[in-house]
């Protein structure tokens, strides 16, 4: 990230406020790192391998699921960023001028709540990740103690990069994305050479619903960054290229996410155990060779902790949009204590890793997506937003609206969320539509979420917007990218 006044030192002082535009000279392609980070998870193995397994896609069919998915999801990702440069705040302080200042609590609260279990999901792997290394080098057997010292001191250190904001987490990213590679394409070298590629290209291929729903499964975690990626973009000067933040938010995390899945996907021909281990990460101990095993894993350690670093950074936000009266950095303890606490019961509780995490993401998925469909189609008509009124929240604020709440975007998302959930289906909750339809079948209640939310906002009775724009040069900007 370029130096500001904000970002020199090494602590993000800046809280929800807007960023004064002499602060905002980051540049577009600073994104791409950005989303690279956001996506080095050994648990995208895991999901390419539950692609064969789970869904019954072969190879090809696995390549179509890699390259759609992250063209969908972060593709929506680089288009909501783009309120994130006209605005220069945060996405859910954003979102007060969508919601109005206290129906912006309701998607807030839920989006807030969602955090917390993907925090912990990348807080078990990370320490999961740590306890394979002491394994293979020391022979340290997994305890009880342990997990809790492991899970420990992973969130103590997400918690120092997270809690100096926004110039530590890109300078993170930018390192890591470079190491990732590097290792990456070792990974890719021995596969190549040690897979038997007959039995890999002569898998049968799966049903199409299957493969609709496995582009759904992996493009999921790309929904959950939707809210935050205006978070990742404020620093941007207004004149910046709409363009570019999309073209880098999809090739930042393309990179990652297509070889990740299609690594996974050829693994678990010959380990189909992969997509369904316990631990999420011990299986790359046993198939890599030693050599390649430990770099790889303290690297997906470190992705793990940026992943980690990102979210917090956000939810940090999104409890001052709360009403958390504490500094940013502090706001962010409260999501690393509850990542804690939920990552323990996790790890030593639960028999099942990757079947929690499908039905996470599956839920996970629908609860952002009411949000994106509203705020989404706000910004289709919406030619600035209102500094002074986004952090007034009294009654004199413009985004007051109707005793505090905008009534057509509460609605719409709350009907979106019911519509979404109806047609969704996994291991905790199924929808008394999930079957039996093509929407059903084919994992799309997000898209429903997405869609229905949207529509309702658009056709809906509005408040009027009675601010003024800061520059008429910026009112004039077209959404098209």
């Amino acid at each position: 990230m370029s130096k500001t006044a904000e970002s020199e030192g090494a602590l993000e002082t800046r809280g929800i406020e807007p960023v004064p535009d002499a602060e905002r000279t980051a540049k577009t392609r600073e994104l791409f790192p950005t989303w690279v980070a956001a996506n080095i998870s050994v648990l995208l193995l895991t999901m390419g391998a539950s692609l064969v397994v789970a869904y019954k896609l072969n190879f090809w069919q696995a390549v179509v699921v890699a390259i759609a998915a992250p063209v969908v999801s972060y593709g929506l990702v680089g288009l909501i960023g783009i309120a994130g440069k006209r605005g220069g705040a945060p996405g859910m302080a954003l979102s007060r001028a969508v919601f109005g200042q206290r129906g912006n609590l309701l998607p807030g609260s839920l989006i807030w709540v969602a955090r917390w279990g993907w925090e912990t999901i990348n807080a078990v792997t990370g320490a999961y990740a740590v306890l394979t290394v002491l394994d293979i080098l020391f022979g340290i057997k997994q305890n009880n103690f342990l997990v809790i010292v492991t899970l420990l001191l992973f969130v103590v250190a997400t918690f120092a990069i997270s809690g100096l904001g926004i110039n530590a987490v890109q300078k993170c990213n930018k390192y890591a994305t470079y190491l990732f590679g590097v290792f990456s394409v070792l990974v890719l070298i021995y596969l190549i050479v040690d897979t038997d590629w007959s039995k890999v290209f002569h898998q049968p291929a799966g049903s199409t619903s299957l493969m609709v729903a496995g582009i759904g499964m992996i493009a999921a975690g790309g929904v959950s960054w939707i809210p935050t990626s205006p978070d990742f973009t404020r620093y941007l000067p207004r004149t910046a290229s709409a363009a570019a933040i999309v073209r880098n938010s999809i090739g930042g995390a393309g990179i990652v996410v297509l070889p990740m899945v299609l690594m996974g996907a050829v693994m678990a021909v010959s380990t189909p155990d992969l997509a369904s281990a316990a631990d999420p990460v011990s299986f790359l101990g046993d198939f890599l060779p030693l050599w390649i095993a430990v770099p790889y894993l303290l690297i997906a350690l470190v992705g793990m902790l940026l992943i980690n670093a990102m979210s917090m950074y956000s939810a940090g936000f999104t409890a001052q949009t709360l009403g958390f009266k504490v500094p940013r950095h502090w706001a962010v303890s409260i999501n690393a204590l509850i990542s804690l606490i939920f990552g323990a019961i996790l790890m030593l509780v639960a028999t099942s890793f990757m079947g929690s995490f499908i039905a996470f993401l599956s839920l996970l998925a629908v609860a952002f997506s009411a949000w994106v469909g509203v705020f989404g189609a706000d910004m289709f008509t919406r030619k600035h937003y209102d500094a002074a009124a986004l952090i007034d929240t009294t009654r004199s604020s413009a985004y007051w609206y109707k005793g505090g709440f905008s009534p057509a975007a509460v609605i719409a998302w709350a009907l979106g969320l019911v519509a979404g959930l109806l047609f969704t289906s996994s291991d905790w909750f199924s929808g008394p539509l999930a079957s039996n339809n093509f929407l059903g079948e084919y994992g799309l209640g997000w898209v429903v979420t997405i869609v229905v939310s949207g529509l309702l906002y658009l056709v809906l009775p509005k408040p009027a917007d009675t601010t003024t724009a800061p520059d008429e040069t910026e009112s004039a900007e077209p959404l098209a990218v």
